[in-house]
């Protein structure tokens, strides 16, 4: 006789541990964070992105800006905000202590994913040291 298997959408979701997880503590929350980091006036331009960076004692933090504008379709925002975050994450340690905003600057449509993910780490990995 087989178990009867629980499909109740109780299954949980192991905790992200080690170095890879995106804990609060590493992203840019209220409106006077991102502010501080567009007045700093401080940016490292790609192909797709601009990445914006203020030095911070607080360790690296990451906000991501997508407008609407320039990637119509929630799925294409949410897509490029999961590939920022992803390359921030593996990234994370040998970046300097900064709070980073990168933000969209040009429409994608067309622009394949392998495209993107070597723009975001183009721009990240100019950052001074």
């Amino acid at each position: 006789m087989q178990a009867a298997s629980q499909n109740d959408g109780s299954a949980v979701r192991p905790a992200c541990k080690g170095k890879y997880g995106f804990p609060p503590s590493y992203r840019l929350h209220k409106t006077d964070e991102f502010s501080s980091v567009f007045a700093f006036r401080r940016t490292i331009r790609g192909d797709c992105f601009v990445l914006h960076y203020r030095p911070s004692d607080t360790g690296p933090r990451l906000g991501v800006v997508v407008a609407k504008k320039l990637a119509r379709h929630a799925v294409t925002r949410n897509l490029l905000k999961r590939l920022s975050r992803e390359h921030f994450r593996r990234v994370r340690t040998s970046l300097p202590s900064c709070d980073l905003i990168l933000r969209l600057s040009r429409p994608v449509k067309g622009v394949s994913r392998a495209h993107l993910r070597r723009d975001i780490a183009a721009v990240m990995g100019r950052l001074p040291r």
